[in-house]
C-alpha cells in the first residue's frame, strides 16, 4: 500500500482512490492546480479533502448551496477533519467562533457562498488568513458557456490573486469540452492538469416516453405503483410541484412538494424526511438536488422538459449512486418548451434599460467613484437581478469599473456591558482612540449610529478603523453589531463609460446570450429525438469517447426512439380581449409609473407573467390579463402585441 493510500484509511476508511483522484490529490500536491471532470456522485470532494489535510495552511472552499455544504460538513465532522461553514444560517456566536478557529488553525476547511467576498467584515477577516488551496465546487458557474452561469463566479480568479492563493481545483460533473476549457483559461490551469474520467454510467436506465399533458399524471402514478424505493419528480414550475404532490398523495402515494417558495425550515425538514427514508417520493423544482448525497435513489422522473442536457445530465446522475439498477424516465412532450423559453426571455434587459444603467453610473459617479446597491438598482433600471449582476461584471471585464470594496449602508451597534469599563481590554494602540471613537456613536434608546464623517474629520479615524475597534468589541461580547443595506463601491472609467460603442456592445451581448440560450434548449429537444444510444451520446456531449455505442438500456436500444406527441395550438388563450389587458396595463404604468417606457417587449413579459422588478410598483399580479398567456409562446404573443401596440403608441423592440 502506498504513503498515499495508507493516510487514505487512517483519515477516511478508504482503501484505494477511485478512479481519477490519485492523479488529482497527485497534481496539487506537486503545486500544480487541477481542473476535475467527474460524473455526480463518483467522489470530487474527496480529492480537496484529502488534499486539505496534506496542506500547510486553510483551504478554502466555494460551494452554491447551503445544503451541499451542511452534508460535506457533516461527513468530514465523522471523520474527525477540522472544518467549518460561514453561512446565513448562523448565529453571530457561531460565526465568530468559526472564524476564531479559523484564525488560530485549528480549522482546515472553510466553506462559504461567491457572495461571502461581498461582505466588507469577512473580506477584512480573510485578508489576513494565509490560504493554501482555492476550492470551486460546481466550477461550471464560472463560464458563461456553461449552464448555471453565475456572474459572481466571474470575480474568483480576481480574489484569488487577491489573497494570493496559489493553488485552485476546480470541480464540475457537467461541463462540455468548451467549457473546460473556458474554465481552466480563467485560473491559467495547464491541458495536461484537465482530468476527466469517463461520464457513463451503466446502472441508469433511461426511459423517454412520449405521452400528452393530459395524461402526464396517471402514467406518473402508474410508473410509481410499478417501482419501488426513494425517488425524484422533476417539474419546472412551483404550482406544478404542489399539484402533483397532491395529486399523488391523494393516490395513495408517500410525496412531498419542494421548491424555493418554502421557507428554509421546511425546505430542510423536507430534505431531512426524504433522506431518512421517511418520505418515499419527492415532487421539486430545480431548487432540490445539489447537496442530496443519497446512493439508493431508485428512480427520477422528469414530469417536465429539463432545462438543458446540462441540467437534464446532472439530475438523472441522482440516481443510482450505489451502483444499483435506477431509472431515468422523461415524461414527454412540447406542452412546457414556452415555458422555459420564456424564463430565458424574461431575463433578457431592452435596450433602453440598459443605457438607463449606463446613464445612472454617469449621473451618480463623484470623483470617479460609484457607490450602488443592487436592489435598488435594479428597481431603477427595470433590469432583473442575475441580469443586471451580469451587466456589472460585464462592466467590471471591459474595465469600465472596478469594485474597490463594499459596506453596509446601515450600522447599528448595542453595547452589552458598560463601554468605559469595556475600554480596559483594549489593546494599548486603541487606548487614545477609544473615547472620541464613543463620542461619535448616537444613540437613540438602545442602538447607536457610528457617524463615519465626523470621526474622520474630527479623530482621523477612517471607516476600517472604526469598524476594527466595534469588530474587537463584538468578539469581546462587549457589543452587538448590526449590518444592512450592502453597498458596491466601483472605481469608474470616464473615458471607458463614455464610449459611445458600449451600449452597442452591452446590447449585443445580453442578445447573444439570449440566442445561446434559446439554442440550449433547442439542442436538447434535438438530443432528446436522437435515434441512436442515449448514453452514448450523453457521454460524447461531454467529451468522453468511451462509452459503448449500444448501452442495452435506454429506449433507443430498445427501438424506441422518441418522437414527440404534437404540440397544441401556440397560443393558450384566445387574444380577443388583448386590447383590454393592454389598456389596463398601460394605464396602471401611466398612473403609478410614469417614468416608465412602456414597449410591446413590456407588455409581452406582463401577459406571459415574466415578472419585471417595476411590475411590483404598479401591482401587475392584480391586473388583469397578467400571466394570461404564460403557456404561450412568447416569440407569438410579442407578435401579436407589437400589431395591437403600435396602433395606439410607437416604439416596439
Amino acid at each position: 500500500m502506498t504513503a498515499r493510500n495508507t493516510n487514505l484509511k487512517s483519515l477516511f476508511g478508504f482503501e484505494s482512490f477511485r478512479q481519477g483522484q490519485a492523479p488529482v490529490v497527485e497534481q496539487l500536491l506537486a503545486g500544480h492546480s487541477s481542473l476535475a471532470v467527474f460524473p455526480t456522485g463518483s467522489g470530487k470532494s474527496l480529492c480537496y479533502q484529502y488534499t486539505a489535510t496534506q496542506l500547510p495552511h486553510l483551504t478554502l472552499v466555494i460551494s452554491p448551496l447551503i445544503a451541499l455544504m451542511h452534508d460535506q460538513l457533516a461527513f468530514l465532522k465523522a471523520k474527525g477533519i477540522a472544518a467549518a461553514s460561514l453561512d446565513s444560517t448562523q448565529s453571530r456566536e457561531e460565526s465568530q467562533a468559526v472564524m476564531a478557529g479559523v484564525k488560530t488553525g485549528q480549522i482546515k476547511i472553510l466553506m462559504i457562498s461567491v457572495e461571502r467576498f461581498k461582505n466588507e467584515n469577512f473580506r477584512r477577516f480573510i485578508q489576513q488568513i494565509a490560504i493554501s488551496l482555492l476550492v470551486v465546487d460546481e466550477a461550471h458557474c464560472i463560464s458563461e458557456w456553461g449552464h448555471n452561469f453565475r456572474p459572481d463566479y466571474l470575480k474568483l480568479p480576481f480574489y484569488q490573486q487577491e489573497l494570493k492563493i496559489p493553488l485552485v481545483l476546480l470541480l464540475t460533473a457537467t461541463a462540455t469540452r468548451r467549457v473546460q476549457k473556458d474554465m481552466a483559461q480563467k485560473f491559467q490551469i495547464q491541458p495536461q492538469h484537465i482530468v476527466q474520467t469517463g461520464f457513463y454510467r451503466s446502472n441508469l436506465d433511461i426511459e423517454l416516453q412520449p405521452i400528452p399533458a393530459e395524461q402526464k399524471a396517471n402514467q406518473l402514478d402508474q410508473i410509481l405503483r410499478h417501482t419501488q424505493g426513494a425517488s425524484i419528480v422533476y417539474v419546472t414550475l412551483q404550482k406544478t410541484a404542489e399539484d402533483v404532490a397532491q395529486f399523488l398523495i391523494q393516490q395513495g402515494h408517500q410525496a412531498q412538494a419542494y421548491h424555493a417558495g418554502l421557507s428554509s425550515d421546511d425546505r430542510a425538514q423536507i430534505q431531512q424526511h426524504f433522506m431518512s427514508g421517511q418520505t418515499r417520493i419527492i415532487v421539486a423544482t430545480i431548487a432540490f438536488g445539489m447537496g442530496i448525497d443519497k446512493a439508493d435513489i431508485r428512480l427520477v422522473v422528469h414530469y417536465d422538459l429539463p432545462k438543458s442536457i446540462e441540467n437534464y445530465s446532472q439530475e438523472i446522475g441522482r440516481a443510482g449512486r450505489d451502483q444499483n439498477h435506477s431509472q431515468c424516465i422523461l415524461l414527454a412532450n412540447l406542452e412546457g418548451l414556452h415555458t422555459l423559453e420564456n424564463f430565458v426571455y424574461g431575463d433578457t434587459p431592452e435596450r433602453h434599460n440598459i443605457a438607463c444603467l449606463l446613464e445612472a453610473i454617469r449621473q451618480e459617479t463623484d470623483q470617479q467613484e460609484w457607490e450602488t446597491q443592487v436592489y435598488h438598482l435594479a428597481n431603477h433600471t427595470n433590469i432583473r437581478s442575475l441580469a443586471l449582476k451580469t451587466l456589472l461584471v460585464q462592466l467590471e471585464l471591459k474595465q469600465v469599473i472596478t469594485p474597490k470594496y463594499s459596506y453596509y449602508a446601515d450600522i447599528k451597534v448595542k453595547w452589552e456591558t458598560d463601554p468605559h469599563q469595556f475600554m480596559q481590554q483594549l489593546p494599548s494602540h486603541w487606548q487614545m482612540s477609544f473615547p472620541i471613537l464613543l463620542e461619535g456613536i448616537h444613540f437613540k434608546k438602545i442602538w447607536g449610529v457610528p457617524d463615519f464623517d465626523w470621526l474622520q474629520h474630527n479623530a482621523n479615524l477612517n471607516r476600517q478603523q472604526v469598524l476594527e475597534m466595534l469588530e474587537f468589541a463584538e468578539q469581546q461580547q462587549a457589543l452587538i453589531i448590526d449590518s444592512k443595506s450592502l453597498t458596491e463601491v466601483y472605481q469608474v472609467n470616464l473615458d471607458r463609460l463614455q464610449n459611445t460603442l458600449l451600449l452597442e456592445q452591452l446590447d449585443e451581448y445580453v442578445k447573444q446570450k439570449e440566442t445561446s440560450e434559446i439554442e440550449r434548449i433547442a439542442t436538447m429537444i434535438r438530443f432528446f429525438e436522437l435515434d441512436r444510444c442515449l448514453n452514448h451520446n450523453l457521454a460524447r456531449y461531454f467529451g468522453d469517447q468511451q462509452a459503448p455505442e449500444h448501452c442495452g438500456h435506454c429506449s433507443v436500444c430498445r427501438q424506441n426512439a422518441l418522437r414527440f406527441p404534437p404540440q397544441h395550438p401556440s397560443l393558450a388563450s384566445s387574444l380577443t380581449q388583448l386590447d383590454e389587458y393592454i389598456a389596463a396595463f398601460c394605464q396602471a404604468v401611466q398612473k403609478k409609473a410614469p417614468n416608465t417606457l412602456v414597449t410591446a417587449t413590456l407588455i409581452t413579459r406582463f401577459l406571459t407573467g415574466l415578472s419585471q422588478p417595476m411590475f411590483t410598483k404598479i401591482k401587475a399580479r392584480q391586473l388583469p390579463g397578467f400571466g394570461y398567456f404564460e403557456e404561450a409562446s412568447y416569440q407569438t404573443v410579442l407578435t401579436q402585441v407589437t400589431e395591437q401596440f403600435q396602433k395606439h403608441k410607437s416604439p416596439s423592440r
